[in-house]
């Protein structure tokens, strides 16, 4: 049987509806587990947000948690497929690494609630879903870029497990900290275009000066 053109546009138009429905969604509960975490986020407060019933939300991610792993999934999925596409495996070591450090910084500059829902998962989970998360992908990859340097020796001979645990800090605490840091008299906000990009740009020399391997002193001159 061959469908009309008015029948395939009325199928396709509730396809649409509930990908942008569950968009909708994703964005408010997003906000809510930064705030407040899965334990304390309330379903019945993202409904309220969005004007979808609380009903709807658990036909489309069935319970609270199955929400909260959707919601992981898709805060990532920028920094993970950006990251995948930089070919790392095939740079120096130390443009890979700044290139990682500038994916991240630009992500969470898009989406500064991440590091918030990192927080409370850690706080609160324990780790439980982060675990199961593209955050390991990400992880690992970090680890991998310093375990390359060091091998060649452009990086000092530092443990990557621990050096991309302090990465991480170095980068997403501003985001984490944001509250009370803004208690100094910068006069600026500081999750404006402008301080963004000067924290990604201190928060990468600061990294990469860590990690560099010290130059060899250069042998003086023998007098003759």
């Amino acid at each position: 049987m061959v469908r009309t053109k008015a029948e395939k546009v009325k199928k396709a138009k509730p396809v649409r509806d509930a990908i942008a429905t569950q968009a909708v969604i994703l964005a408010a509960a997003e906000e809510e587990f930064a705030q407040h975490g899965l334990t304390a986020a309330r379903t019945e407060a993202i409904a309220a947000k969005t004007g979808v019933a609380k009903s709807m939300i658990y036909y489309y991610f069935k319970d609270k948690e199955g929400l909260y792993r959707a919601v992981l999934e898709r805060s990532h999925a920028d920094l993970l497929q950006t990251v995948q596409n930089l070919d790392w495996e095939h740079l120096f070591p130390e443009v890979a690494l700044e290139k990682f450090l500038q994916a991240l910084l630009d992500c969470v500059s898009r989406n500064p609630k991440l590091p918030a829902m990192m927080f409370h998962e850690a706080i609160q989970n324990h780790g439980k879903y982060y675990k199961d998360s593209s955050s390991v992908d990400i992880d690992r990859i970090s680890i991998a870029i310093l375990e390359r340097g060091v091998a060649a020796g452009v990086f000092r001979p530092l443990d990557p497990f621990q050096s991309a645990i302090n990465i991480m800090g170095t980068c997403l605490f501003y985001f984490i900290g944001a509250g009370n840091i803004q208690q100094f008299p910068q006069g600026e906000q500081l999750l404006s275009p402008a301080m963004l990009q000067r924290h990604a740009e201190e928060a990468i020399a600061l990294v990469l000066a860590g990690v560099r391997a010290p130059s060899k002193p250069i042998a003086p001159a023998e007098h003759e």
